[in-house]
């Protein structure tokens, strides 16, 4: 309780000394330390500067947020999703949307695609394409099926939970994006936004194919 405070205080007031957080938190300036101690350890705050009062007497530290503080402050950027999607809809002819979405995904996956994967294992390649998607949110790993015929991919953490439920635009940009991020057709087989335990995606590769020419990746199973 006493850390949040701290991390509010500093929020409201942009930076402050150990002797401004004891006044306003009505305790000892060696128990404020303590906390202070332990929201550095974390990455939460940051010595700003040092700043003396006058030209003579004892510096004092000031505190303030680093960048990953603001993870623990309330955002909207679900409301502001939903309303830019809502005017999207109502604004744009149906067709005109679904084309947004996919070029959103062709531009996400884009910086993936460039790469030439040629050479590589479908292990390998895979890999990429999951270190790829859980850099960016997705909580992601692939398996291959008993029957070696397909792939899997599962995405276990929706980036867009509280949209998608909502706006199933964004579910047919993931299926997108998974498709270019391959270069291969597939189906989704479960859905996070239906109840499932993950969105799955299904890849036939048993013909030694997951190829798609042009800019797309290049897989030669």
């Amino acid at each position: 309780m006493v850390r949040k405070r701290i991390l509010e205080i500093l929020k409201r007031r942009k930076q402050a000394t150990v002797g401004e957080l004891a006044r306003q938190l009505d305790m000892a300036p060696v128990s404020v330390r303590y906390h202070l101690d332990i929201l550095q350890g974390d990455n939460l705050i940051e010595v700003g500067k040092v700043q003396r009062e006058g030209s003579v007497g004892r510096p004092k530290q000031v505190y303030m947020l680093t960048g990953e503080a603001d993870e623990y402050f309330p955002d909207n950027f679900a409301g502001l999703t939903s309303g830019l999607l809502r005017q999207m809809k109502g604004l744009l002819p149906a067709e005109q949307v679904q084309s947004a979405f996919c070029c959103l995904a062709q531009e996400m996956s884009r910086e993936l695609t460039g790469i030439s994967l040629a050479n590589e294992s479908l292990s390998q390649r895979m890999g990429r394409v999951v270190d790829f998607l859980n850099e960016r949110g997705y909580f992601a790993r692939w398996e291959e099926e008993t029957s070696g015929q397909s792939v899997l991919l599962h995405t276990f953490n929706c980036p867009y939970v509280g949209v998608a439920e909502h706006y199933r635009e964004l579910c047919a940009m993931d299926l997108e994006l998974m498709q270019n991020l391959t270069g291969k057709q597939c189906e989704r087989v479960f859905s996070l936004a239906e109840a499932g335990n993950a969105c799955t995606y299904r890849f036939l590769v048993g013909e030694g194919v997951l190829e798609r020419v042009g800019s797309q990746i290049e897989f030669s199973y």
